[in-house]
This record gives structure tokens, sequence and C-alpha cells, in this order.
């Protein structure tokens, strides 16, 4: 039986599923708003770039307005700043046996789940390093992990489905800790958002300021823990050792930055969004849970505040991306 997807945004993220997917027998439709993107895809197909090759995918491409009235199995991979519309655009067309799969950055699915319901909403886990190039054109600089489960806990039928559809991409891990890999990649996330406060490569910038970067990354991953929350690891990401003595923590940064140098992706997509396309990031969306939790529990938060207001300068244009921003955090933790 031939499997159906509708992705709701055709990105970086969401057009390198749809072509893997589709390689893999799948039918795929996508859904996008940025009209020079679908022009492209229906002009000439949706071209994934990746460092062993390229290939392209034909796939329909329509705007909402043209989208069917009934969707079944969705996965959304929009900006973590527009998950709240999405959904309420999706929930009225979701078909009785339809659902949504967040492949997104953030904590999104209790966004999703109050438009459509827990029950139909399915956690992901998504680590992919890839960039739309121009319009039509994704590069994919480097696979990372996928963790696929319920949000309302356990596995499924759908959601082994969906880890078998996305074989051609690689094997997901289907996991009943989805929060547990989403926390730790808001931790080690903080630190990809913290490098684009500077126009340099991301993993030199790590390497160089670790005194306030492992400071910031412990900061987010003491509220999952409050929170309850198991840290899973992923990719060169080892989440307690951050936790830990000093030395644990300069020892995985060393791992992390050795595995950083192998991707031919350089900088993050949130130095992308500010410094090529000019848009504001899901940084502030991203980070919002973390910071409610963190007042939840009791917990002084002041680096990610800090950075999701360095972010937002750099957006407006009231700062301008320098390593002095670096040094300043690090400042911080060490005065």
């Amino acid at each position: 039986m031939t499997s159906n997807y509708t992705i709701i945004g055709a990105g970086a993220i969401g057009g390198t599923l749809a072509v893997h997917l589709h390689r893999a027998g799948a039918e795929v439709r996508l859904i996008d708003t940025d009209a020079e993107h679908i022009a492209a895809v229906r002009e000439r197909g949706l071209r994934i770039e990746h460092p062993g090759g390229a290939f392209t995918a034909r796939l329909p491409i329509s705007t909402p307005e043209e989208a069917p009235d009934e969707l079944g199995a969705v996965l959304l991979a929009v900006k973590a700043q527009a998950t709240d519309a999405v959904a309420e655009w999706i929930a009225p067309r979701l078909a009785p046996d339809g659902w949504v799969a967040s492949m997104q950055n953030g904590l999104n699915e209790a966004t999703i789940a109050r438009h459509i319901g827990v029950d139909r909403t399915v956690a992901a886990f998504v680590d992919l390093f890839a960039d739309v190039v121009e319009p039509g054109v994704v590069r994919d600089g480097g696979i990372g992990d996928i963790a696929l489960g319920e949000h309302a806990g356990g596995s499924s039928d759908r959601v082994r489905a969906l880890a078998h559809d996305l074989r051609e991409w690689g094997t997901p891990i289907v996991s009943d800790n989805v929060p547990g890999f989403l926390w730790s990649k808001l931790g080690f996330g903080a630190m990809l958002v913290a490098s684009a406060l500077a126009d340099d490569d991301m993993g030199d910038l790590i390497d160089r300021h670790r005194a306030g970067l492992h400071a910031l990354v412990r900061e987010v991953l003491e509220v999952a823990v409050a929170e309850g929350i198991h840290l899973e690891g992923f990719d060169a990401f080892v989440p307690y050792d951050y936790l830990g003595e000093a030395s644990a923590a300069d020892a995985a940064t060393d791992g992390l930055v050795a595995w950083l140098a192998r991707q031919t992706k350089k900088r993050s997509g949130i130095w992308r969004d500010i410094a090529v396309r000019g848009r504001r990031t899901e940084v502030p969306t991203q980070y919002a849970p973390v910071l409610e939790a963190a007042e939840r529990r009791g917990i002084p938060a002041p680096l990610t505040r800090w950075l999701v207001s360095r972010i937002e300068q750099l957006e407006t244009h009231a700062i301008a991306m320098d390593e002095a921003h670096l040094d300043e955090l690090d400042r911080m933790v060490t005065a």
C-alpha cells in the first residue's frame, strides 16, 4: 500500500524529507507560501544537493488556497512561530483518521494538539543540516538523527510506518521519549543560535567560547531536568556531560566540534535567516517554553534570556553581528 503525505512547508526540512519519501515510493504533496519557490518547483522540480551528489524530484506543490479540502497524514515543517496559525488552518481540513507530525525545531506538539487533539499529534525530533539556497534548491549539509513517537506517549502503527517510509533517508529512531531528544536539541541549539551572533564558522565559535556556551547549554538542560525530562543524546551531542564536571563538558565539546567540522554546513539556519534572508527567526518561539518552565520551577535563566534578546536585537538591526557578543557572554559567566 502506497503511503500519502502532505508536507506543509517545503523549505529546508520539509523539502529534504519530501524528496526522500518520494524516492522511497511514497506519494507526496507540498504546500508552501513562497511564490518563487513554488514556481521553481513546478518548473524544474525540487532539487536536493548533498555531499554525495544531487537528485531532483517532480512533486506537486500548491499554495494553501489551492490545497485539497481534506488532509490525511500531514508533516508540518514550517517555522515555529507559524505553528499556531497553520495548525488552526489544518484543523477543519484534517480527515477523521488524519494526523499531524511536527517535523520542526522546538516544542510545538502542545500547540498543534490544542487545535487537532493529543491523539492526532505525532512528536518528532529532526536534526537535519539543510538550507534553501535558491528557489527550488535545498542543500543538505549532512544528515543527522530523527526520532518519532506519539505525543500522547508510546509508539503506534503510523509512527512505525512513517519511520519505514523514511528508509531512503536513513533509520529514524522510534521512541517513547521524543521530548528527551527535543529538550536536548534546545541545549545543543542554544550554542548554534549563539554562533549566529557572529559571522564565522559555528564550530570554530563554539570552540573559542566554551565558557559562555557551556554555561548556556547547562542552563537550558537544568530546566529540562527540573521538568522531569530524561535527556537523550543524538549525533555528537552528549547532554549529561554538560551537567557534570568541566572536564566532561570540554571532552563533549571536543567531539562536537570535530563532528561539526565534518559537516559541509558551516553556519546555522538562524545565521542564514538574519544574514541572507533578512527575516525574523524562530528563536523567541523556540525558547519561550524554556523560559516559561524556568519561571515555573523558580530557576533563573539569565543566559537564555540574554540570548533571545540579542537575537531579537540582531533581527531588528539594533546591533550587528560581532564576536564581541560572545566575548560578553563569556564575561557574564566568568566575572
